[in-house]
């Protein structure tokens, strides 16, 4: 089930059909600031916004997604409708420098309040490798002048680390509390449990990775720069930050040499993005395949029907293929 395929009442099903935006759940509950329905309206960038709404405003909170479910973020473009629903939202919760066209709405949208998780959390440099080999090869490079970073810059993927997920999900909350006064409380209480749960996934992730064979892993884009770094793995991508990056043919060779040296078995892809070039490199370097979801959405393909789930699926998959003890 798709956490954003729920009824809304009133004057937001008219909006909602006539946008094409799917709706996160809308329970009965008091009155919200001022909006095209009765709840706290909110307006959410793609999926792991969308879900941090949904978790901490309840049933005071009406939400809707830019992006559709089975549409890769990347490559969202905002259409007249959609900057129409921004000026009615109450607020707009976005994740800056992933869809350089959600920024560009929202920023020019009148939405009363503008959440950019970027400022709840800090953001870090990653490139094509991050983790323990990046700072060895940061050394190779200066040798033998070999380039590991073109496709890097400030990493938005906060969302896979459990830790800075939830130092949003704090800013999140906070920002709802004085937003929407009215149901502060509520906010406060909901924002505390998700905070525990998250707390919880980052003690599953730190125990079940703390003992594995290798702590390399490969991935078509990187995205999980940040859930490498948490947890002492080294994370290389076929591509960089963006999905649709192509890779070299050096790259392509030394991922396969590398995969030799440490062991690797998986050559880790994404259900969103095709998994040609994964498939590929696998079959070059004589590796299996799997699926290692960056959660930019729920589809019938996910692992699981919600954030947590999709978690715990890569944790599975990550454990399998680094030889977890």
């Amino acid at each position: 089930m798709n956490v954003r395929r729920r009824h809304i009442s009133g004057i937001a099903v008219t909006a909602a059909a006539a946008l094409g935006l799917g709706t996160l759940s809308a329970c009965a509950g008091g009155s919200a600031a001022a909006g095209n329905t009765d709840k706290f309206d909110v307006v959410a960038s793609f999926y792991p916004m969308a879900y941090l709404a949904e978790q901490i405003g309840g049933g005071h909170v009406n939400v809707t997604s830019l992006t559709e479910p089975g549409q890769e973020p990347h490559d969202l473009e905002i259409s007249a409708k959609q900057r129409a629903q921004l000026e009615e939202s109450d607020a707009a919760l976005f994740l800056k420098g992933l869809q350089p066209s959600a920024d560009e709405a929202i920023a020019q949208s009148g939405a009363k309040t503008k959440i950019d998780a970027t400022t709840l959390t800090a953001l870090e440099e990653h490139g094509s490798e991050v983790g323990g080999h990046a700072a060895e090869h940061d050394h190779a490079e200066d040798e033998h002048g070999h380039e590991h970073g073109e496709e890097g810059g400030k990493d938005p993927h906060v969302w896979l680390d459990p830790v800075k997920y939830a130092e949003v999900a704090k800013g999140v909350g906070e920002a709802f509390e004085k937003a929407d006064p009215d149901h502060a409380a509520d906010y406060k209480k909901n924002t505390e449990a998700l905070l525990k749960r998250l707390d919880a996934l980052n003690t599953e992730f730190e125990t079940g990775l703390k003992d594995t064979d290798t702590k390399v892993f490969i991935t078509t884009h990187a995205a999980f720069g940040y859930l490498a770094e948490r947890y002492g793995l080294t994370e290389e991508a076929i591509s960089g930050l963006s999905p649709e990056s192509e890779p070299s043919a050096a790259r392509v060779k030394e991922l396969e040499k590398m995969a030799k040296a440490d062991g690797v078995s998986t050559v880790f892809y994404e259900t969103l993005v095709s998994d040609k070039t994964a498939k590929t490199v696998a079959k070059d370097a004589n590796l299996k395949t799997d699926v290692l979801d960056p959660i930019e959405g729920i589809t019938e393909k996910s692992r699981g029907d919600d954030y947590f789930q999709v978690m715990e699926a890569n944790l599975k998959a990550l454990r399998t293929a680094l030889g977890a003890k």
